[in-house]
Parts: structure tokens; C-alpha cells; sequence
């Protein structure tokens, strides 16, 4: 592959995407999963104390790099019709199913998590806090999950066609 803007530009959205989507299934397969095996406050405690270590410049860069790389080799692959297709499809299933689920829905649960002083709630209190936050949030992040994945799978056929 010859190297160009274009091509530089291509190869580091599958890259920054292909690590969003590791991030989400390690998330999936590995993380929630471990903590799901732990007691109310441990669990709480756990996803409290991994929310606030994860927003961090370098996640900032995986999470939203993928988007706004794809925003830009849509102005590099202007008139390749094949290309722009799948590069519009890789934007949509990210923003729709990585972003967007994201702002408006792990977000604000994280926010509610992270606002509660867990060292002062009663153990219904947490057994409730546990129970309005655990599965809901899990189901936002498989669609994050499976979106981003597909994203990366796009970018994978984008690489495969232009060359």
C-alpha cells in the first residue's frame, strides 16, 4: 500500500476504531462480567472507582477518534462511491451505536453512580442502586459492543476494496 494522507488517515481509523471496539468487548467479555460475581458495594465500588479512571486523554482519543477520523476520510474519499458508502455506514454505526448510546445512556447512569457516596447508603440502598444500574447498563454497552465491532468490520472492507 503506497503511502499517502489518504492511506495514513484510513489505516489509523481502523486502528483508533479497532481499539474502541477491543475496549468494548473486553468490557463485555472480561470486566463486567468479574465484577458481576462481586457483593453489592464491591461491584459499586469497583465500577465507581474504573468510571472515574477511564476518562483519561488517551480513552478520550479511542472513544472519539474513531468518528471524527471517519468525518475526515469522507472529504479524502469523495466520488470512490463503494468507498463512501461503507465510510458513511462505519460513521452512523459508531455515532448511533457507540456515541449516542454512550452520551445518553452509560453516561448518565455513570453519572448517578458516581454522585452516590456508597460508604453512606444502607445495604437496600445499594441492593437498589445496584439493580436500577447493572443491567440497563450492561445492555447499552452490548449495543456499544456489537456497533463498534461492525464499525471496525466496515473500516476492514473500506481497507480490502480501495486496495
Amino acid at each position: 500500500m503506497e503511502v499517502t494522507i489518504q492511506n495514513l488517515l484510513l489505516t489509523t481509523l481502523i486502528a483508533l476504531t479497532g481499539l474502541s471496539a477491543g475496549l468494548c468487548f473486553t468490557w463485555s467479555n472480561a470486566i463486567t462480567p468479574g465484577i458481576g460475581r462481586l457483593d453489592n458495594i464491591g461491584f459499586l465500588q469497583a465500577f465507581q472507582k474504573m468510571n472515574r479512571a477511564i476518562i483519561n486523554p488517551l480513552f478520550l482519543i479511542v472513544f472519539f477518534g474513531p468518528f471524527l477520523l471517519n468525518l475526515i476520510n469522507l472529504c479524502f474519499f469523495k466520488g470512490a462511491t463503494n468507498i463512501m458508502w461503507l465510510l458513511i455506514a462505519a460513521t452512523a454505526v459508531y455515532f448511533f451505536g457507540v456515541l449516542l448510546i454512550t452520551i445518553f445512556g452509560n453516561v448518565p447512569l455513570n453519572e448517578i453512580l458516581d454522585k452516590t457516596d456508597l460508604g453512606a447508603a444502607s445495604i437496600e440502598e445499594l441492593k437498589q442502586l445496584r439493580d436500577k444500574f447493572e443491567d440497563k447498563w450492561n445492555r447499552l454497552h452490548l449495543i456499544r459492543t456489537v456497533a463498534s465491532t461492525i464499525s471496525f468490520l466496515l473500516l476492514i472492507i473500506t481497507a480490502l476494496i480501495k486496495n
